[in-house]
């Protein structure tokens, strides 16, 4: 029998770069001629006429029917000789690292073209070999007619599959009862095919499920692979130190001023000390700390503590600037032009307590105010904010000059750990001088003194936050309220949302949303305009202009209500990173309290999606069905994220 032991690696391939040699000539007398510039002396020896430096290179076999073409010749490459199934396995890694593919549309000699073909014939021999086929064999052919393009094909003859004879991981018995589930994810079987991707694939697998099962230490050795050429057949030895399991004791940070330290670095952290050491939550950690926007380095290790049934965790720390200026300027045909600057702050209440000032310059709104958001407030994604703003806000339903103070609570879902549950709580205190819509003769502006609670809870089954594909969302939330103008009214405002994503194939998403809300104890025009329901505009029903859908006044102004209902429907189908979607909104604002299900109003489009690293950004065009006088035949909308 003979063998061959591999320390096996994913590709391991070495580049033979061609190699020239010079020979200096000598005269008779062996003395070297150094005069470059003169004539070759004619040689008395040699009977054959020194050659024209114009005369053609000759080049190998493979082209020899091939002559060069002014400029160049273009080519065409082709793999021959392999089934469709392994010539999809290795077609990506071919294109990636191939010479010719490299070279693919640009013009190249015959020369350069051979010599492409010959390294792919050995990087093709390398690929099939990391698929098991140790005995393949690659012949590259040139063909083409003058003034054609070139055809390179590499004949490929991958010979017999080798299979693993036995597969062996050692080390696993320490694991106790785990080592058959930590087994099962190196998926590497006796009789299966020696493929290097699939050894490589089940090693790292191996590595991530140990430390996720609480060995932090553990060290899975590089695989040992013997091949028989004699039987076809390789034998394969893994072996694994697991190092002990280990429990997690304290958070140390250190680096280069850290902006906060232990304490909140262990808030952040789902894992907590006690804890059976789990990586993918350490790794959960390193992607938290990044989310803060607080730091430029981020490293999180484990490290042996003084109790061997604990492993520490050491986290590296580089400040990041922590001041921030931002501006955005757009336009939206509800809204007008608005312009939007802020300055803010990441950490000027340690730990995360952000200070944000900012101002708004639009069309239809001017405000300016401050706000405190503190991020991780004593548990993980829960936020602490509060909030001085005061604002003019003009449109055709209202006009309103409000300042406003309020301070809440909240759990939130990230795209790093959504959640299942969320909830809000909080209060305002608002005064604001308000007028209904400006066309109304001898309305006067009223101040209002408004003072409010409010909560909110959510439920969310759905698989992706930015763009789902699955599952549903429901949300329901509820405000009393009490508003001091020419008397005391109290009312409650409830609204709930609910939405559903349905697959119906890998590339086509049926999407709805509802949504249905009220005020209850108070007549529509005890409550301050700012206050009241409306609808229409691109995050409600689309193709009509914002706050257009509902009551009106005798001058076509909208009026608000105190009941609200909508819905919406699309179809996203999706092509690779772009997605077009139809869609139907439709819905009502009502004078009454009590909710309804007539006299909707319909808009209906047609979308596109571009699905960024970021999440899908959404362009929407849409038209209203039954429009009202005064409205628009088309309404545009752009936004980051689903409609929904």
């Amino acid at each position: 029998m003979t063998g061959l032991r591999l320390k096996w690696r994913l590709l391991a391939m070495v580049l033979a770069l061609p190699v020239s040699t010079l020979s200096v000539a000598q005269s008779s007398s062996g003395d070297p001629a150094f005069d470059f510039d003169a004539p070759l002396a004619p040689l008395p020896e040699l009977g054959v006429e020194w050659p024209e430096m114009t005369a053609e290179i000759a080049v190998p076999s493979t082209v020899e029917s091939v002559s060069d073409e002014e400029g160049g010749r273009r080519y065409a490459v082709a793999i021959e000789g392999l089934d469709l199934a392994l010539l999809a396995d290795i077609d990506a890694q071919f294109d990636v690292l191939s010479t010719l593919k490299q070279g693919d549309g640009k013009p190249a000699n015959v020369a350069q073209i051979d010599r492409r073909a010959r390294e792919d014939s050995d990087l093709l021999i390398t690929l099939l070999r990391s698929k098991g086929y140790y005995d393949a064999e690659v012949e590259p052919r040139i063909d083409g007619a003058p003034g054609e393009r070139l055809t390179v094909a590499l004949v490929a003859e991958p010979g017999p599959l080798y299979t693993f004879a036995s597969v062996g991981v050692e080390g696993l018995a320490s694991t106790g009862s785990k080592a058959a589930e930590l087994r099962e994810t190196f998926a590497v079987n006796e009789n299966e095919a020696v493929d290097s991707l699939d050894v490589v694939e089940g090693q790292v697998a191996l590595e991530t499920t140990i430390k996720a099962q609480g060995y932090p230490f553990a060290k899975v050795n590089e695989p040992e692979v013997v091949v028989d050429h004699d039987t076809r057949t390789a034998t394969l030895v893994l072996n694994v130190d697991p190092g002990g399991q280990r429990k997690v004791g304290q958070f140390i940070v250190k680096g280069d001023r850290p902006p906060f330290g232990e304490a909140h670095v262990a808030t952040i952290s789902r894992i907590k000390s006690g804890e059976i050491y789990d990586q993918t939550m350490i790794d959960d950690l390193k992607r938290a700390l990044v989310a803060t926007g607080l730091v430029s380095v981020v490293q999180a290790d484990p490290v042996p503590a003084s109790d061997p049934e604990l492993a520490d965790i050491a986290v590296t720390l580089d400040r990041a600037p922590p001041r921030t200026i931002a501006g955005e300027i757009g336009y939206g045909s509800g809204e007008g032009f608005r312009t939007e600057v802020s300055w803010t702050h990441r950490n000027l209440i340690r730990p995360e307590g952000a200070v944000t000032f900012r101002g708004v310059l639009g069309t239809e709104e001017q405000n300016g105010g401050a706000i405190l958001r503190q991020s991780n407030f004593r548990d993980r994604d829960r936020i602490l904010t509060a909030r001085l703003i005061a604002s003019n806000i003009n449109r055709r339903a209202f006009d309103a000059r409000t300042v406003e103070f309020g301070a809440g609570l909240e759990r939130v879902s990230t795209i790093i750990w959504q959640k299942r549950w969320t909830w809000s709580g909080g209060f305002e205190l608002l005064a604001s001088d308000e007028r209904d819509a400006r066309k109304i003769v001898g309305a006067g502006r009223k101040t209002f003194f408004i003072g409010a609670v409010a909560g909110s809870v959510g439920y969310d089954t759905s698989d992706n936050l930015l763009d789902p594909t699955r599952g549903f969302r429901l949300n329901a939330r509820i405000a009393p309220e009490v508003s001091f103008q020419s008397g005391t009214n109290g009312y409650v405002r409830a609204q709930i949302d609910g939405s559903t994503y349905v697959p119906i194939r890998e590339n086509i998403v049926i999407a709805g949303r509802a949504r249905v809300g009220s005020i209850v104890g108070a007549g529509n025009f005890s409550i301050a305009p700012s206050r009241r329901l409306y609808a229409g505009g691109g995050g409600s029903i689309r193709g009509f202009g914002l706050q257009k859908v509902g009551p009106r006044d005798v001058f076509n102004d909208p009026v608000g209500g105190r009941a609200l209902v909508e819905f919406s429907l699309e179809a996203r189908v999706r092509f690779g990173v772009f997605a077009v979607v139809p869609f139907i909104d439709g819905g009502n604002v009502y004078a009454s309290s009590t909710p309804k299900i007539s006299g909707f109003r319909y808009g209906a489009g047609i979308g596109g999606r571009y699905h960024s690293a970021f999440g899908p950004i959404r362009i929407d065009v849409a038209t209203p069905i039954n429009p009202r006088s005064g409205d628009s035949p088309v309404a545009i909308y752009v936004s980051l994220g689903q409609a929904f």
